[in-house]
């Protein structure tokens, strides 16, 4: 919770002090980690809630379905007002909704979100299709080939015909790319059909998001909650996870650097983080830990929500300065070392031990440590949660439709196929078919001026000979008549 005029957000108490993470630390990054149940999704929401107030924009993913309840008021109860008056927010806890706008890849029960392929690039766009090295260094050619020719790869009917073109003329590539194999090129074909049905037709095209549309208030200055259902992306984890790498990978290379503001630009919550790391390669884990790292001068705070802290490499996990620890299970040797590696991450309270009480915590309860205003993390504090202002539940049908409608978001609602390699490469095609035909025609016609002229010269040929032979005839009987003239003037007549 967000209190009027104060610089931090309330999360909960500890032996009757407040818990609180001060604004000006929230872009340093944070982990919300415990076992199914034991309520992540409640401390997710408070925070979420609480950045809100703050005026700080906020996305999440909703993995489950069970955080849509943010745009509708909270339900008074017996135990709600009991845990208000626990926490001793009387004054001013209201049951209230949320500025909340609806996402969803799929445009079922949000608006799309969709990006350009060239705007995923080579080395994302490979992971989706699990394509070898050798694959994805052919990938990275037909990308260069694309900028080379100035040709806009949006969606993926414009990625098929580059790879097809590319298959096509690859000849005329070779000596400046290298070799390109056609079987390679035909298995990156293939491997975009598989996406396509996992909604990559619809995640890759226009019009693509902007990033900025994420970073808003509304009226009275409440950060807008940007709400991505999860639910069916979940289900196809590549996409989600490389979805999640590319959200971030946008922001940090969009927005301008602000270094350490008083609060944060946009808070991002990626639940299930450990499905960005699953079959990660070693080399998008270092991106990841490389964005994160610097995103941080960017105003941007990242919170991973995943299970345990042993689902997030070293190397990303030592960037996550604010931590939310909720209950383990410790039954197996494996678990006992994932609590053992949780506890000791954190900066020890001599008051416990904390490695016994993370075992111990029940719903709603955390240990909770968060830097100090002087960028000094905090002792680890036994935190009972507060709760959350917005429905616990779900929200009706309605309430998300009438907060679709009016959200502003209604650009992004409609599909639209503008030019780009797809239209310009079949052109091309139709160009060159065109003058493939004339050329077949023009070779056509030489081919009958050739006939004809030899057929001339034949037919002059013949001509010549029969006039030899005539001239020849002629001649001899020339000569014949002049033999008979002569013989006759010898012997034809008779002296009498």
């Amino acid at each position: 919770m967000y209190l009027n005029g104060s610089d931090s957000i309330y999360i909960g108490l500890a032996e009757g002090e407040r818990v609180c993470l001060p604004l000006n630390m929230a872009n340093r990054h944070g982990l919300i980690s415990g076992a199914s149940g034991t309520g992540k999704t409640v401390s997710m929401k408070v925070m979420a809630e609480s950045f809100s107030d703050a005026g700080v924009p906020v996305f999440l993913c909703d993995i489950k379905g069970d955080v849509s309840g943010l745009v509708t008021p909270g339900e008074q109860n017996d135990g709600m007002e009991k845990r208000i008056d626990r926490f001793g927010v009387r004054d001013c806890f209201t049951y209230r909704s949320y500025p909340v706008t609806f996402w969803d890849v799929y445009g079922e029960t949000g608006h799309p979100v969709r990006t350009a392929v060239s705007e995923m690039g080579p080395d994302l766009l490979a992971r989706i299709l699990g394509l070898t090295a050798a694959q994805q260094a052919a990938l990275n050619v037909v990308f260069r080939i694309a900028d080379d020719r100035g040709l806009i790869l949006t969606d993926l009917k414009d990625l098929r015909a580059m790879v097809g073109y590319v298959n096509q003329h690859k000849a005329d590539y070779t000596a400046t790319y290298g070799n390109l194999a056609t079987v390679t090129l035909n298995t990156i074909i293939r491997s975009l059909l598989p996406l396509e049905t996992q909604g990559g037709d619809l995640f890759f095209g226009e019009p693509a998001l902007d990033i900025s549309d994420w970073i808003r208030t509304d009226p009275n200055g409440h950060g807008i909650i940007n709400l991505l259902d999860c639910t069916r992306l979940s289900l196809n984890p590549v996409l989600y996870s490389t979805m999640l790498l590319w959200m971030m990978a946008e922001l940090y290379e969009k927005l301008p650097e602000v270094g350490d503001p008083e609060k944060p630009r946009l808070v991002f919550f990626f639940d299930e983080a450990h499905m960005l790391f699953t079959d990660t390669p070693k080399i998008l884990v270092q991106k990841i830990e490389q964005v994160v790292r610097l995103i941080r001068s960017k105003g941007v705070g990242i919170y991973f929500v995943t299970q345990s802290p042993s689902d997030i490499p070293g190397i990303v996990l030592a960037q996550l300065s604010n931590r939310i620890q909720h209950a383990l299970r410790a039954y197996t040797p494996a678990e006992q070392k994932a609590v053992k590696a949780a506890a000791s991450t954190m900066r020890q309270n001599p008051a416990f031990n904390a490695e016994d009480r993370i075992s111990e915590l029940g719903v709603g309860e955390a240990l909770v440590s968060f830097l100090g205003r002087d960028g000094v993390p905090d002792i680890v504090r036994d935190t009972a949660v507060i709760c959350p202002q917005s429905l616990m539940a779900p929200a009706a049908k309605e309430d998300i439709e009438v907060s679709i409608a009016s959200d502003g978001m209604a650009k992004y609602d409609t599909a639209v196929d503008n030019r780009s390699a797809f239209e310009d490469l079949n052109y091309l095609a139709e160009v060159e078919a065109e003058k493939a035909a004339l050329e077949a025609e023009k070779a056509k016609l030489e081919k009958e001026k050739a006939e004809l002229e030899k057929q001339r010269k034949k037919e002059d040929a013949a001509a010549r000979k029969k006039t030899e032979r005539r001239i020849a005839q002629v001649e001899r009987q020339i000569i014949n008549t002049g033999f008979m003239i002569l013989r006759r003037g010898l012997f034809g007549s008779r002296k009498k």
